[in-house]
């Protein structure tokens, strides 16, 4: 197939014009969270209504479509998941999807509540958890959040304790949290934590955004450099370039705007009121909402051509995927930020 070609929409995968197929999906299930994050949230958030976000049960319809389709990893985002009543429930009967080709079911969170559902997002089946920690200095931590640091340290043990996987990530913005670099490093480290540097991108809620605020990949580098050996491993078909210091410890560092990973991207991703995006940084998504309570609400006679319908739309929008940022960089900014995206 050429590039650009329209696809056949009963291809039985996800693939976009440059030839990268869809294996991750991601799906915020609210917009709302207790953190105001510069990086994320707007200064004043407008919610979005609870009768207008997408029901469990569509979701699982748009999960079961997305896992025939190839979709092998499902990662669960919000804003904050654990303020959604009901998400250990559907974590659950996602088990359902394994028997199709679904691989991994995992969340991302700040981790403020995570010390109260651990035990029962295990028990539930989710595979891993990714923890929001912009600063171990508390008070530093309190003006990036406007909340304490401590339940976020107790969600962290509390998931070592249940035996939970989970990987660090911690955003960095010069003039804000620069200055986190080693301690987290050192204490990552110290406790055998996986760490995940993200470089600061333009998806803030108030549009503020400027590469000035960057804290870059080299920069980052630079100021291990003095204390590490440092070597980099081979970049997998992960959004994170890997480091190894001292021959042991492996950091990762995601830097979007200074050496973009987008060439190798297979990810997608679904808003709680029912708008798929086929990138992060996507002008316009599209709104599947009517489409997934059509083929929720229609009987088995008519189901078959609802499912077809969805197909139609979603395939060709996936198929015209742009290139990656910085082919989308110079657009005029959206309205939609990361906190409705959940990264």
């Amino acid at each position: 197939m050429m590039k650009h070609e329209r696809p056949e929409t009963s291809l039985p995968i996800l693939q976009d014009q440059y030839g990268r197929t869809k294996r991750k999906l991601r799906i915020s299930v609210t917009d709302r969270c207790n953190f105001k994050c510069v990086y994320c949230m707007p200064e004043h958030p407008q919610w979005m209504k609870k009768h207008d976000l997408l029901s469990f049960e569509t979701l699982l319809v748009f999960c079961k479509y997305m896992v025939q389709q190839g979709i092998e990893n499902i990662r669960i985002t919000g804003g904050e998941p654990l303020m959604r009543q009901g998400v250990v429930h559907f974590i659950r009967d996602l088990q359902a999807f394994r028997a199709l080709g679904l691989k991994r079911i995992s969340m991302t969170t700040n981790g403020h509540y995570l010390a109260k559902y651990v035990e029962q997002l295990k028990q539930a089946g989710l595979d891993d958890l990714n923890i929001s920690l912009d600063s171990l200095d508390p008070i530093q931590f309190k003006q990036l959040t406007k909340k304490e640091l401590s339940p976020v340290l107790n969600g962290i043990e509390a998931a070592k304790k249940a035996g939970l996987p989970f990987k660090i990530n911690c955003v960095l913005m010069q003039s804000q949290n620069h200055d986190q670099i080693l301690p987290m490093v050192k204490w990552a480290k110290q406790h055998n934590i996986p760490l995940r540097f993200i470089e600061f991108m333009p998806l803030d809620g108030d549009q503020h955004w400027s590469n000035q605020a960057v804290v870059s990949e080299a920069e980052i580098l630079a100021q291990l450099k003095p204390y590490y050996d440092i070597q980099v491993l081979q970049q997998q078909h992960e959004p994170a370039r890997i480091y190894q210091l001292d021959g042991q410890y492996q950091l990762g560092i995601i830097s979007t705007i200074t050496h973009s990973f987008c060439g190798d991207c297979d990810r997608i991703r679904l808003t709680a009121q029912g708008e798929l995006y086929n990138c992060l940084f996507a002008q316009q998504g599209l709104n599947i909402k009517a489409d997934l309570e059509a083929v929720k609400q229609s009987n088995l006679d008519i189901k078959q051509h609802a499912l077809q319908q969805l197909d139609q739309k979603i395939k060709p929008y996936i198929w015209h995927k742009a290139k990656g940022y910085h082919a989308l960089q110079h657009q005029q900014a959206r309205k939609i930020s990361m906190h409705m995206l959940g990264g």
